[in-house]
């Protein structure tokens, strides 16, 4: 159990790290993003199973994984009806 904790926390730090790094596009933030949401989502399945606590804090934060999910695709879908494209740099915030 211990391995997996690890495993998950080296996952977690790595996904962090390449957020910081593909900061230029948002589709690529987007999934990142998504990916640190599951690997958060593994660890709280193995701590509430060593703990054996109720499920529905799982269930809640499932509803926020999908919330944020539509509403990061909203966003990139209205940035590239606005501008033409999910790059960063472009953007200017005089403009908007």
């Amino acid at each position: 159990m211990i391995m997996f904790n690890f495993f998950f926390m080296v996952m977690f730090f790595l996904a962090n790290l390449m957020f910081l790094v593909k900061r230029k596009h948002l589709l690529n933030m987007l999934l990142i993003l998504e990916f640190l949401m599951l690997i958060l989502f593994l660890l709280v399945i193995l701590i509430l199973m060593n703990i054996n606590y109720e499920s529905y804090f799982l269930i809640i934060f499932m509803v926020f994984m999908v919330c944020e999910g539509v509403l990061g695709i909203t966003i990139l879908v209205m940035l590239i009806r606005s501008f033409g494209s999910d790059y960063f740099f472009t953007y200017n915030l005089l403009k908007c």
